[in-house]
């Protein structure tokens, strides 16, 4: 299939998607919104107040589900290094999330352990060639976790999308180190053909108490 055939294929794909009908029928501004619904009704990921980190956040599914779910008294950062139109409710940041410039700019808008939640729905570049494309989530998905470290309170949550495949298991071990509790997801918006699935750490360990 050429090149052309497959992007008029994806189209019509996503044209009939029903996913993407209900998140334009709802106003979010895409269809991943309805993968963290069904993530936060299975796993209860926001209370009202918290603070979030959205990382990767164009073109603000996820952010608009998440200041929805915190209310008026919380408080969402969204990054991305895509320009992100304005969110009531959400902080947005234009920046590269894998500069650590970045990343310190967004430690010091929120201080050390004052976050409740990072969020990370962000995915390489697709170049189709399996071990290049696994690696480059991988370092997406350790730089993740390695914030998520840096700015959770003890008790804090992680939710970062990752691609089963060479790396995982490590990858799932690292987060053990670092929360009480680690699950896969797959939820059912997320398409039946891709490899991708979410691991979430539950209740980030204080650094003095790692059991």
């Amino acid at each position: 299939m050429t090149r052309a055939k497959r992007s008029k294929h994806w189209l019509q794909s996503h044209a009939r998607d029903t996913y993407v009908k209900q998140a334009q029928q709802a106003g979010y501004r895409s269809r991943a919104a309805y993968k963290l619904i069904e993530l936060d009704r299975s796993d209860r990921l926001f209370k009202p107040g918290m603070a979030v980190v959205d990382l990767g956040a164009a073109p603000g599914g996820w952010a608009q589900v998440a200041a929805e779910r915190v209310g008026r008294a919380g408080r969402v950062i969204a990054v991305d290094l895509l320009v992100m139109d304005p969110l009531p409710g959400v902080e947005v940041i234009q920046g590269d999330v894998t500069e650590p410039d970045v990343l310190a700019w967004i430690k010091g808008r929120l201080g050390p352990g004052e976050a409740d939640l990072v969020i990370s729905d962000m995915a390489p570049n697709i170049s189709g060639r399996r071990e290049v494309d696994q690696a480059n989530i991988l370092c997406l998905n350790e730089m993740t976790l390695e914030f998520s470290q840096e700015v959770l309170r003890a008790g804090g949550g992680m939710l970062v999308k990752t691609f089963h495949g060479e790396g995982f298991d490590a990858l799932r071990e690292q987060a053990r180190r670092g929360f009480r509790r680690v699950t896969v997801r797959k939820p059912k918006a997320s398409r039946s053909h891709s490899s991708e699935v979410y691991l979430l750490g539950h209740e980030r360990l204080h650094e003095n108490n790692p059991n």
